[in-house]
């Protein structure tokens, strides 16, 4: 672990917070703490990190307000959000929200690291030219969660809608099922009537023909 690894901490429990910054700090990482998520706000706009650790029920400004406003201000910084509420409603409104990542509490400490160690890897294998897809009738920028339309439309995409729309765009030919949707989209659901909600979402967005539906056999990419 490279000892320029920093973290930012948002959690109002003290003896938590305390007992995993030290965790942090002994895996090699600089950690700020936060205790309400209107410092954790200013912290998150005004210094860089190379991931976010996000309670959700915190004081002054809540977790996912917290993670929208940082969004909303451009800051792509991995988060990983912590909750007491952990149902797959829970977890989705999460990660809707813009957190790569929702971990229930109470959490083993070795899974919290494995996932921290998980969001580092994919932020950091992501070269620049990956980070926009070109598409028949515009361009997806995947870091900012946006589609520019030939035709001078944009439309800014959720982090669920993000995901559909990245997995089908990078294979437009391949035709994937409900359940491959499932597993790489939204692995914390259950029903596959969360891919459908989500590919209408996309559709009312881009159009009806953004993504096509094989009878039978699920979806592909289609055009904007």
């Amino acid at each position: 672990m490279s000892a320029s690894a920093r973290v930012l901490l948002v959690e109002d429990d003290r003896q938590l917070s305390g007992m995993l910054a030290e965790l942090l700090r002994t895996e090699g990482y600089s950690v700020d703490v936060a205790g309400d998520g209107q410092r954790g706000l200013h912290l998150g706009l005004t210094r860089e990190y190379d991931v976010l650790v996000l309670d959700r029920g915190l004081p002054a400004v809540e977790g996912l307000d917290l993670l929208a406003r940082l969004r909303a201000k451009g800051v792509p910084t991995p988060a990983l959000v912590l909750s007491a509420l952990s149902n797959p409603a829970d977890r989705v409104e999460g990660l809707d929200a813009g957190a790569e990542d929702y971990l229930g509490k109470p959490f083993d400490v070795d899974e919290l690291l494995a996932r921290l160690r998980a969001l580092r890897r994919r932020a950091g294998a992501t070269p620049a030219s990956a980070r926009e897809i070109r598409l028949p009738g515009g361009t997806f920028d995947v870091s900012a969660r946006r589609v520019d339309l030939s035709d001078g439309r944009s439309a800014d995409l959720s982090e669920r809608e993000a995901s559909l729309l990245e997995l089908l765009a990078r294979r437009p030919n391949r035709v994937f099922s409900r359940q491959e949707v499932l597993d790489e989209v939204f692995p914390d659901a259950a029903d596959e009537g969360v891919v459908d909600t989500y590919v209408y979402y996309v559709r009312r967005k881009l159009g009806r023909g953004a993504v096509v539906t094989v009878r039978g056999l699920g979806y592909r990419w289609g055009a904007l």
